[in-house]
């Protein structure tokens, strides 16, 4: 049974909280930090921000709700409705798209889940042309197609969810494909032809081949490098294929965790010592990632997808044209879609929250009746008197200082720390103790060596560039470098 609904307060989570507090520090410093790693801000990134922030926000407008039995009310928040990035609103998202998955899309046939990897050399290409990730999803599609042909004999057209990730365990830039695919297809007769098993190792040679034909088609490779690719013994081409499920209960649990928001909120912490983010890989024992707040930031945002960008794909039988086509056909295959597609309604608010959450917004906490939704208020000064009439307040708490050691040079650090701790002979004892004059006095020589070193490293970076400009035509902005 559904618990009581307990309004939810984003601003508190570890996400948020660095997002509110730096995340102008972020903009400030980009371009001198992280464009050269990441490409060209993207505008996208600072929309999608923003409406997170106010995610949850009362000032943007909520539902009041009451109780008719007791009189008991509260204010139920909007959302951002952003897609990808808020946890909240993916969740809610994920929920709806795998109960539309269960009841509309999918075939009562076993499935298998394959995932499509790529070298971590040829990541780049990815990273800052983002158009080329839908390429890479044909290519892995033509592949599982060529690999049914093989297996059966014939061509086959399997049904297939394709969803693009940009993100690692790491938060980092690992684009990847998570296919969820019948396991076997339709031959031109109608018939089902079952694929017991995958060959990863085959599934994955032609993969490796149909990627490498795009990028040396699009000037990005030459074809010497990408026949030495295909030579080594380990390519960096890898396919798992051994998930496999046998309902569709099941299928829908691995198609919900491929979709899945690019951060888990339980696994982010503030390392209170350093002022930095933890983010833990894994179990509650796993690794944990360290990193700054700027560089959190970067990581998280990088993996905001464009305007346009369609991250989930369907081919074959699950595509819209497919469908189409077979709700105006009459064959007998044609008759197993038109009962497996039954109506569907989409679900209210009440019912997701419940479903993700597992507490019923519309049950009253007092008297445990059912609530009803007296209005939406969305107008400004009607908000604000609400709102302080009430003494709301929706503030995010700064995240722990970062160590002022983080934001000096290396060998300024090195220098602060032989100040404060003296000098030592070649015995090991102090002869020293901290002078203040000598140690802004060493710490000025420090930041001087480090300006200039800075310089010279600025001007072989744009060297470089140059030559890199020559040699990789795809890596200049055209706002899909990231």
């Amino acid at each position: 049974m559904a618990g009581v609904y307990r309004p939810r307060h984003p601003e508190r989570s570890v996400l948020h909280r660095v997002l509110s507090h730096h995340f102008e520090r972020f903009l400030a410093e980009y371009e001198s930090r992280f464009e050269r790693e990441y490409g060209y801000f993207r505008p996208v990134v600072k929309e999608v921000v923003e409406k997170y922030l106010d995610c949850g926000n009362p000032r943007c407008g909520f539902a009041r709700i009451r109780c008719p039995a007791c009189r008991e009310e509260y204010l139920l928040t909007f959302s951002c409705k952003t897609r990808g990035f808020c946890p909240s609103c993916q969740a809610k998202r994920v929920e709806m798209w795998g109960e539309w998955v269960r009841e509309r899309l999918l075939w009562d046939v076993p499935h298998r889940q394959v995932v499509f990897t790529i070298p971590k050399m040829l990541r780049i290409f990815f990273k800052f042309k983002r158009r080329l990730l839908g390429d890479l999803s044909l290519a892995a599609l033509r592949a599982l197609k060529l690999y049914f042909e093989a297996a059966a004999g014939e061509p086959l057209i399997p049904g297939v969810i394709a969803v693009i990730q940009t993100f690692g365990d790491r938060i980092n830039f690992h684009p990847h494909l998570h296919f969820l695919v019948t396991c076997g297809g339709l031959d031109a007769a109608g018939v089902f032809h079952e694929i017991a098993r995958i060959d990863d190792a085959r599934l994955s040679g032609l993969f490796a081949r149909e990627v490498l034909a795009i990028l040396v088609a699009k000037g990005l490779l030459s074809p010497e490098w990408a026949e030495r690719l295909l030579s080594w013994r380990h390519s960096g081409f890898n396919v798992h294929s051994l998930v496999r499920t046998e309902t569709k209960a099941e299928a829908e649990r691995v198609g919900k965790y491929m979709i899945r928001p690019v951060v888990s909120l339980e696994r982010l912490e503030f390392i209170e010592p350093e002022g930095r983010v933890g983010y833990r890989i894994g179990g509650k024992d796993g690794e944990r990632e360290s990193m700054d707040y700027l560089e959190f930031i970067a990581r998280v945002t990088s993996h905001i997808p464009n305007k346009g960008q369609v991250m989930v794909r369907y081919y074959g039988l699950y595509a819209n044209a497919y469908r189409g086509r077979a709700k105006k056909g009459g064959s007998s295959i044609i008759r197993v879609l038109r009962e497996g597609n039954r109506s569907f309604s989409s679900k209210g608010w009440a019912v997701l929250i419940r479903k993700v959450y597992e507490v019923d917004p519309l049950k009253c906490p007092k008297c445990g009746g059912r609530m009803t939704v007296m209005a939406f208020l969305t107008r400004a000064s009607v908000i604000d008197r609400i709102i302080d009439h009430l003494k709301i307040s929706f503030t995010a708490e700064r995240p722990p200082p970062a160590s002022e050691l983080q934001d000096l040079p290396l060998i300024s650090i090195i220098l602060i720390s032989k100040g404060m701790m003296g000098f030592h002979d070649e015995t090991g004892n102090v002869v020293g103790a901290f002078d203040k004059r000598k140690f802004l006095s060493m710490n000025l020589r420090a930041m001087t060596i480090w300006t200039t070193l800075s310089i010279s490293a600025i001007s072989f970076s744009v060297q470089i560039a140059d030559l890199s400009a020559i040699s990789f035509p795809g890596k200049r902005p055209d706002h899909d470098r990231k």
